[in-house]
């Protein structure tokens, strides 16, 4: 209830105190920077011949994966921002809302509690439709599995509730990681997670291919929560199992962004809420760190640094920490846990295709020049940036909810009403990464077969070889199934669409 109240007094202050055209207003400065990037990029044909501006520009190095994507995601052009006296309008109004606001989702949880290596608890919420009887789906099915992240304070939003429903309409299994004492999970040792340390992480997606193994991984984190996904695929590189992923209005520059803060009331807020879920392990914590500091502290970085900056299992701080006359010094410890959490750290191991979306406007991540690191995704091959001038923090609030196109659902429309889990009100960014979650498995399908004829045309030598090869039995050319757990089977990384 303090939460609620707590929310309810921050968008009293925005509204009435803060100036309103910041927040209002049809026109926005910073999208001078989205025509530049969208320069670049083929433009749609109106009716009358001219050519349409779109409202989200895709920054990206060229490559063929890219090609194709510009040629059949038409979700990322297909954005329209609310614009005008309206709270959709505000960057900040529809961040609070998708952030704060409940949701009555038609969605019900079956958790699973993994016990991790050194005795320490995580939970998986797979989410499944409302009416079905059965629990647990079956461990043979084929269906992709779609592993959600949710932002590093464990608040399961509004957006995370729409995306477990959008996912499920569009035949994946949705299941969202709960950290150590996140969303009700028990803290069973004195060790909370790290801000980019993704050995949690691994160990829940071995159990997901291990309980799914027939299914392609998929991944999605929202907001702070991309930083233990990029960590994740940055460590684990080529073999992460995941085929592809979509980070929703991340944070790049984690240790600025706890350096330089937010603005006082969004700062405030979270804060607020960081303290109340850890007040239930006052106690506990006490015995490793000084409670006292933690729950006086009025800043993130703060929280921070009483959390992991110092000496002891919680934090398995570097030994930078030292103490002087009484206090502890860590001034050497804070930039020491950046170099081993930085999300960013190793990203030029990542090896799958991963989509940023992002809006200029994002009043929690911060100015876009010195927050998004646009040379990443001009020179990696495997980034992709999705731009938009406006949509807040996973906001993106449009203007009229357009029904999905046929060709753009992996399950038919009578599938999805059958299921009983039709979209009510998607989402677009929840409808740009499925489209390119579809779009970027279609082009390695093409890019497999492509592979395969030739190899077959070598192997036979063509030509006449190649009228053998139709007069063989169906014995010999029966293809057998490798194991699933082997990922260089499941994905061969040598692709070729990064050229």
């Amino acid at each position: 209830m303090l939460e609620w109240l707590a929310a309810l007094c921050l968008v009293i202050l925005v509204v009435f105190i803060w100036p309103g055209f910041k927040y209002f207003g049809t026109d926005n400065p910073s999208d001078a920077l989205l025509r530049g990037l969208a320069t670049s990029q083929p433009t749609a044909t109106s009716k009358s011949g001219e050519p349409e501006q779109s409202a989200a520009a895709l920054v990206c190095k060229p490559s063929a994966l890219a090609n194709y994507l510009h040629r059949h995601c038409r979700t990322f052009g297909a954005y329209s921002p609310c614009v005008g006296w309206t709270w959709r309008a505000s960057a900040f109004l529809q961040s609070v809302y998708e952030a704060c606001w409940p949701y009555d989702s038609p969605v019900q949880f079956v958790r699973d509690n993994l016990q991790l290596s050194d005795d320490g608890l995580v939970a998986l919420d797979w989410a499944l439709p409302s009416y079905q009887k059965r629990r647990r789906t079956s461990s043979h099915s084929t269906s992709p599995v779609l592993l959600i992240i949710p932002n590093s304070f464990g608040r399961i939003t509004r957006s995370v509730l729409k995306l477990c429903e959008t996912a499920l309409s569009h035949g994946y299994l949705p299941a969202v990681f709960n950290r150590r004492s996140h969303n009700g999970c028990p803290l069973t040792t004195v060790k909370l997670q790290q801000f980019g340390d993704p050995a949690d992480l691994r160990e829940a997606v071995r159990y997901i291919r291990y309980r799914q193994p027939a299914g392609r991984l998929y991944a999605v984190s929202e907001s702070t929560g991309s930083g233990l996904l990029l960590s994740y695929l940055g460590e684990c590189g080529s073999s992460s199992y995941v085929t592809a992923a979509v980070c929703l209005s991340p944070v790049f520059r984690c240790q600025n962004w706890f350096e330089n803060g937010l603005s006082w009331p969004l700062q405030w807020a979270l804060v607020l809420y960081q303290k109340i879920c850890l007040s239930r392990y006052r106690t506990v914590l006490g015995e490793t760190i000084q409670t006292d500091a933690l729950f006086t502290s009025c800043s993130l970085r703060g929280l921070e640094e009483a959390l992991f900056c110092q000496p002891g299992p919680v934090g398995s701080a570097p030994a930078a920490a030292t103490r002087t006359s009484g206090s502890i010094n860590n001034s050497g410890a804070w930039d020491a846990y950046w170099e081993h959490n930085e999300p960013l750290r190793d990203v030029d191991e990542v090896a799958i295709p991963v989509l940023s979306i992002c809006a200029q406007d994002d009043p929690v991540r911060g100015e876009t020049q010195s927050t998004i690191p646009l040379e990443l995704f001009e020179t990696n091959p495997h980034f992709f940036l999705l731009l938009t001038g406006r949509g807040g923090h996973c906001g993106f609030s449009t203007q009229s909810e357009a029904s999905t196109p046929a060709a753009f659902c992996p399950v038919s429309s009578a599938a999805a009403l059958n299921s009983g889990m039709e979209s009510r009100g998607t989402s677009w960014s929840h409808k740009a990464l499925l489209e390119f979650f579809r779009a970027t498995t279609d082009f390695f399908a093409a890019e497999e077969r492509a592979k395969q004829l030739a190899a077959r045309r070598r192997g036979l030598g063509g030509g006449a070889a190649g009228r053998v090869f139709r007069h063989r039995s169906v014995s010999t050319c029966k293809r057998v199934p490798a194991c699933s757990h082997n990922i260089r089977a499941i994905y061969n990384w040598q692709r070729s669409y990064t050229r």
